[in-house]
């Protein structure tokens, strides 16, 4: 039988101390995302197709149509490869995301029941689970938003070698010149050992304030969704658990609402690092609201599956091992 969010609400108190049930969320945490890895292999051609998309909101000329159209140029003009480039940091950044997260969560609640005097045996309430998902949001965003930086400087690396390509005097096919391009293009070391050269340590968190307000009101949306989507389906009997498929009902319910809530953040981040609100009007005067949710769609679509899979995997080793 799977655990809920209420459960786990319920049995704050009950996995002994804070070491031990921080031991406990890291552990679950790194099992689920062994599991988790390979559906992040999966969906990463869907993520870069957002981020490219996010990124071309003020360009003179889009050079996507779509997500489909950024799909087949992606793989027409740099094949599988480029379809994964950058993988390894939302690998890292998964596995530190979900750990960090699903443990500041935990611990959370049982601050909100000693502060607030709830005994162990009443479930924590939809605002005081939404108010630790947002705590656990902001403080997570602080482990991901140096490597979401790495990930999507790499996404986009392609994106300027036609144009380097086109201003090259030499006499040779752009294929050829935009295949030796790709060849020096940085890897992740690299990437960061400029980024610290050009702006210190600070610039590892150049778009923090838009992976904060992302984190925090998403994260808020996310358990609170996943929350209030247990309980309707088990309004009849709120005492049972939730059956597996239920689980990952409600946990995709959680994916989508997480992103739809505030993906314009996540727009603004990764179009730039300069201010958060002098970006977020510019992208807003070139294409209003479109703009800010541009790749949003096939972004909803990933997470659906994701997060079903996220809480199946997750409340079934919380029912399992306590």
């Amino acid at each position: 039988m799977e655990a809920t969010t209420d459960d786990i609400s319920h049995q704050a108190h009950d996995r002994g101390s804070p070491a031990m049930r921080a031991a406990k969320d890291i552990t679950f945490g790194s099992v689920r995302q062994i599991n988790f890895v390979h559906f992040k292999i999966f969906e990463h051609p869907f993520d870069l197709t957002k981020v490219r998309l996010q990124t071309q909101v003020l360009d003179a000329t889009a050079r996507f149509h779509g997500p489909l159209d950024c799909l087949v140029q992606t793989f027409r003009n740099e094949g599988v490869r480029g379809l994964y480039r950058g993988l390894p940091a939302p690998i890292v950044g998964a596995m530190a995301e979900n750990a960090t997260l699903f443990l500041a969560y935990g611990e959370l609640q049982s601050l909100i029941r000693v502060v607030g005097n709830v005994p162990a045996t009443q479930a924590l309430s939809l605002p005081q689970l939404a108010l630790a998902a947002a705590g656990a949001g902001s403080i997570t965003s602080v482990v991901l938003t140096p490597i979401e930086l790495v990930k999507c400087k790499m996404q986009v690396q392609m994106l300027a070698v036609p144009a380097a390509a086109a201003a090259s005097p030499l006499p040779v096919p752009s294929t050829v010149l935009a295949s030796v391009v790709v060849r020096n293009l940085p890897g992740p070391y690299a990437i960061l050992r400029d980024v610290i050269r050009a702006d210190g340590f600070r610039g590892l968190w150049l778009g923090q304030m838009g992976t904060l307000i992302r984190e925090t009101g998403g994260s808020a949306a996310w358990f609170g969704t996943k929350e209030l989507v247990s309980k309707l389906l088990r309004r009849n009997e709120p005492e049972r658990q939730l059956r597996p498929w239920e689980s990952a009902l409600s946990g995709a319910c959680a994916g989508a609402a997480y992103n739809l809530a505030f993906f314009p953040a996540d727009t603004v981040k990764n179009r730039g690092q300069r201010s958060f609100g002098a970006v977020a009007k510019e992208l807003y005067r070139a294409q209003g609201v479109r703009g800010l949710y541009a790749g949003c769609g096939i972004t909803v679509a990933r997470s659906i599956p994701s997060s079903a899979l996220i809480f199946w995997i997750y409340d079934g080793l919380r029912a399992r091992f306590g």
